[in-house]
């Protein structure tokens, strides 16, 4: 049955569809089937908001979603080195050429990788660094389901190189890899690729340029006095809210150098902001700190330019007055490694930039929003709690 109208179940899979990689369908068959029956008006609303395409395979369904501007977090966590990037396009190429079930060795993709490898200095698999990254690959590889275990574990290669494993191509290894307006060969940087992308969109890039910021990032700042993205926002600001609000569950706030998309509930399928982990405290609370101290005034942009040193001594003031009720990493952690953890984390979060001359952190606008408090009676209750553990 195809629905014709966006109605809430359209709403809930465009959410998913912007949070998940690819919607396979015999992992998630209701998925499938939800996206299939709102396919044309979901086809419609990201090809005319954001230029996106929708691909609709018989096994699975896939966004494209191709940032204005690609970020830090936009990248494979897992990985730690760029050469895991480039080991890992080996082994899809690799994968690529294989049939569907096809079987074979981890010694086989282990020979591929070495000879497509294309790093100054060549892949040593009697290098545990080389062998570690190759773990990481073939995790990553059977996490999106490019490739299946048949017998064997990957985590005895990195301490043992003449270990086996048996794998096998599923059909999904031949469409990861998104196609180009022209042949890759025939670009020289990344920044050509990106360029590439708006030969199609010219006559409304504006408007897609804006959406895709406010749907794929956590915030869009304003860059200086004039930017023309920033000022589309602000100047269609009552014609996008109304669009937004009637398509998704987001609501958009603009504010002087701020704008982002907000959920009024917690959603399982999204990632929000903040989550429950543990560094969310401390960062909550050093949101409130900075507020209310006249010793660090925003700029015109609403930033925050603080050294170093000077953010660590805000960790350590800031622990000094709300670590009671921290997890006890936190409360026991260094200075130095908290401090790094949580820019870090501010980073991935866009609240956050470096200065590339003078390595100060600027502390943007977004960070602002945010703000944490423990309950009037939360540090009597924990005064009361640790005189009874005593």
């Amino acid at each position: 049955m195809e629905v014709n109208q966006f109605d809430d179940k359209a709403e809930r899979a465009l959410a998913l569809l912007l949070e998940k990689f690819w919607i396979l369908r015999l992992e998630e068959p209701e998925t499938y089937q939800l996206i299939r029956e709102r396919e044309k008006v979901l086809k419609r609303y990201v090809d005319d908001k954001l230029g996106f395409d929708l691909i609709v395979h018989q096994h699975f369904i896939k966004l494209e979603k191709i940032p204005v501007e690609p970020k830090s977090w936009m990248g494979i966590q897992d990985f730690q080195e760029p050469r895991d990037y480039a080991m890992f396009c080996c082994a899809l190429a690799f994968t690529e050429n294989r049939s569907v079930d096809e079987q074979f060795l981890l010694s086989d993709i282990c020979e591929e990788i070495k000879d497509l490898y294309p790093g100054e200095f060549p892949l040593d698999w009697t290098n545990y660094n080389h062998r570690r990254s190759l773990v990481r690959v073939i995790k990553m590889l059977e996490k999106v389901t490019i490739l299946k275990s048949v017998e064997g574990e990957i985590d005895r290669f990195a301490m043992d190189a003449e270990q086996e494993v048996l794998y096998e191509t599923t059909v999904y290894a031949r469409y990861f890899m998104r196609s180009y307006p022209r042949d890759l060969f025939e670009y020289e940087t990344t920044e050509e690729i990106l360029a590439s992308e708006w030969e199609r969109h010219e006559a409304d890039e504006r408007r897609k340029r804006v959406y895709r910021k406010l749907f794929i990032s956590p915030v869009v700042h304003r860059e200086g006095e004039d930017d023309p993205d920033f000022a589309y926002i602000r100047n269609f600001r009552n014609r996008l809210r109304e669009d937004i609000e009637e398509h998704t569950q987001f609501r958009l706030e603009v504010f002087k150098n701020a704008a982002l998309l907000v959920a009024d509930e917690r959603k399982q399928e999204l990632s929000l902001f903040p989550d429950q982990k543990a560094i969310m405290d401390v960062a909550l609370h050093m949101a409130s700190y900075l507020r209310s101290q006249d010793t660090y005034q925003p700029d015109e942009l609403g930033t925050i330019r603080i050294s170093r040193i000077a953010l660590e001594e805000v960790v350590t003031e800031v622990r000094g007055i709300y670590g009671t009720g921290w997890s006890k990493h936190y409360r026991e952690s260094t200075i130095a490694s908290m401090t790094n953890e949580l820019v870090d984390w501010l980073w991935d979060w866009e609240m956050l930039d470096v200065e590339p001359v003078t390595e100060a952190y600027i502390i943007k606008p977004l960070f602002g929003r945010a703000t944490g408090h423990y309950p009037k009676d939360f540090l009597a209750r924990e005064g009361e709690t640790h005189e009874q553990e005593s």
